[in-house]
């Protein structure tokens, strides 16, 4: 396959699928993470490529699509271990976001979110656990979903941190996400109903960058044409904001990345990048009682997101503060980038709601997605809702972006 963007770390790999099937003839891609027979994956990093045999089998996600009729077209690059955000990975290079070209694609699944937006497959498989697929999603201007944390299996796949890491795809066309859907999911059951109430946080929403909100205006006009006025609520206690609910989802991430990789770095002594080679070595301090205490409030989400998405309350977020920032910005100032991205993009994992990030709104020429969260297991009403806003604006996106 050509790979103009550089999406691909393996865009030699072609799997036919089916000869019939829900996605027969659609091509989709793979991120470097998942299980494929015969081959190793890089997973980033090549230090992590060397030092693993190539899968026995593929992961069954892939089988599973195989058996649909789709076919497999090449590996996507990823950020090291899937631990960043950005999409810039210090060995394989930046995928490039054909939607706001110099800007870079998100991560971790950079790879597969590109190859998305530039049509050089259908759909894609990716892993979100701390935003990897809808912060892609937002950046590239298309549809990306991080399905209810345990909905689909993660065997033949990398862990990061497992209590939150979740399988989730890229699609261009919300009917395409839906059909994926019905494959990938188990007792996919259609849920056509209308949102009880709409909520609409304004501590989240307090962190978007200038201009933010007006973009996504038009989006939430045909929200509320279609299910109401929404509510406007603080997601997080007065008295506490948004920011002491970072910590636990940065503290409780980080000490499950450590004691699932620790064996393999003291083994090996791998070569990190700049970002991950920090943060690696800052998950190897923290103890049992930080992830205690962590779990502790966690708990506390939850117990928030489920009194506001029960009997069918739907939250309406931005996906990311504002548009993909630049290609080759300093450490510092794509940290403090990432620390406000992932006060938001952390709130789905905490919980483990559903979201979905629908890409309606652009700001100074870039994509910027705006997402729904739903309650626990009702994926199936996301993927609904997304497909059926798109139909109320009757031009589709053209009219709600």
């Amino acid at each position: 396959m050509r790979d103009p963007l550089n999406c691909f770390i393996d865009p030699d790999l072609a799997i036919d699928g089916a000869a019939d099937g829900p996605l027969h003839g659609l091509t989709f891609a793979v991120k470097d993470l998942f299980d494929i027979a015969g081959r190793v994956s890089c997973c980033g990093n090549p230090d992590w490529g060397r030092t693993h045999s190539p899968a026995p089998a593929n992961a069954p996600i892939v089988d599973r699509l195989l058996a649909a009729g789709a076919v497999v077209r090449g590996k996507t690059h990823t950020d090291e271990l899937a631990y960043s955000i950005n999409g810039e990975n210090p060995h394989y290079g930046t995928p490039v976001n054909p939607n706001a070209v110099g800007r870079i694609p998100g991560g971790s699944s950079s790879g597969s979110a590109a190859a998305v937006a530039g049509g050089l497959v259908d759909f894609a498989l990716g892993t979100d656990t701390g935003g990897s697929v809808r912060v892609p999603a937002s950046f590239c201007g298309i549809f990306g979903l991080r399905p209810t944390h345990g909905r689909i299996p993660l065997d033949g796949l990398m862990p990061l941190a497992p209590s939150f890491d979740t399988i989730g795809w890229f699609a261009r066309d919300p009917a395409l996400m839906r059909r994926v859907g019905e494959v990938v999911i188990d007792g996919y059951a259609a849920d056509d109903a209308a949102p009880t109430r709409l909520y609409v946080p304004h501590d989240v929403w307090a962190l978007c960058d200038p201009g933010a909100k007006a973009a996504l205006s038009h989006a939430m006009a045909v929200l509320e044409r279609t299910f109401g006025a929404p509510e406007e609520i603080g997601l997080a206690p007065v008295e506490e904001g948004l920011k002491p609910w970072f910590m636990p989802f940065r503290i409780a991430q980080g000490y499950e990345i450590h004691q699932v990789h620790q064996d393999w770095i003291n083994r090996e002594r791998p070569r990190f990048g700049p970002g991950v080679k920090e943060r690696m070595a800052w998950a190897a301090t923290l103890t049992d009682a930080d992830y205690e205490a962590a779990d502790a409030k966690r708990a506390e989400v939850r117990a928030r997101f489920q009194a506001l998405t029960e009997g069918g309350g739907l939250i309406v977020v931005p996906t990311a503060p504002g548009p993909a920032p630049e290609v080759g910005r300093t450490a510092e100032a794509l940290e403090s980038f990432r620390y406000r991205v992932l006060q938001n993009s952390g709130l789905a994992p905490l919980c483990g709601h559903p979201q979905i990030s629908l890409p309606v709104g652009r700001l100074e020429g870039m994509p910027i997605g705006l997402s729904l969260i739903a309650a626990r297991g009702r994926d199936e009403w996301l993927l609904g809702l997304a497909e059926r806003l798109c139909g109320e604006a009757k031009s589709g996106l053209a009219e709600i972006g």
